[in-house]
């Protein structure tokens, strides 16, 4: 399904990502996880094509739908109705599938009369929304959230929470970005803990969760850049 070899990405001298290599199975669910800036948001940009790598490869298969960041793929000045059809023509999804698909994204997104107002007067709640509503309209091969989740409302939050479990049942590999531990550990098969743009750990996502709270407890940010998993 997806195979990253020896991945690089460098800003100048620094590099986000060093040397990352993974092999990440159909239909599962991966939880990234490490601190801020350790390189997790860049090395899902990378997967997902909006960056290339400055070394090495990413060979997918199949669609991929990111949600990297609030908005994205949105016009601020258009409404709700009229982002979904902006919106889902970037992944791809013709006019008549939309059509037959608004009621669908609607229901899902509880935006009721909200979806004829300009989304620039939207909650970062109600872009999350949207944006999960449309991305999952289908089963994509490859689903990509960077924290998106977080934003939404509790009831939300277990309302998508429940939709990732429903399309890993359907095949959907999901890579999946969360500061929450408890998030990761009750939707992710396996875990990946990134440090310096390098893999600490990849393992069952227990094992890597605690391992990686284990750390923090007893080590700075700087520290933890520099941990070693036993």
């Amino acid at each position: 399904m997806l195979k990253i070899s020896h991945v690089t990405k460098s800003y100048g001298e620094k590099k986000a990502v060093d040397d990352l290599s993974l092999h990440i199975q159909p239909g599962e669910i991966y939880g990234f996880i490490g601190h801020n800036g350790a390189g997790k948001s860049t090395i899902l940009k990378v997967i997902s094509g909006i960056m290339k790598p400055t070394e090495g490869t990413v060979v997918t298969h199949g669609n991929i739908v990111p949600m990297l960041e609030l908005g994205s793929g949105f016009d601020m000045d258009l409404s709700g109705r009229e982002n979904i059809y902006l919106n889902g023509s970037i992944l791809g999804y013709s006019k008549e599938f939309l059509d037959e698909k608004f009621d669908e994204i609607l229901e899902f997104s509880e935006l009721g009369e909200f979806i004829e107002q300009p989304i620039r007067n939207y909650s970062s709640g109600m872009l999350a929304k949207l944006g999960f509503s449309i991305a999952t309209v289908v089963n994509p091969d490859i689903l990509i959230i960077d924290e998106i989740l977080s934003v939404g409302d509790v009831k939300f939050q277990k309302k998508s929470n429940d939709k990732i479990k429903s399309l890993m049942g359907s095949g959907t590999t999901v890579l999946l970005v969360s500061h929450s531990i408890q998030q990761i550990r009750n939707l992710c098969d396996k875990a990946l803990w990134i440090n310096e743009g390098k893999v600490v750990a990849f393992d069952e996502v227990n094992k890597v969760c605690d391992a990686y709270l284990k750390a923090a407890e007893n080590a700075s940010k700087d520290q933890l850049k520099n941990i070693k998993l036993e």
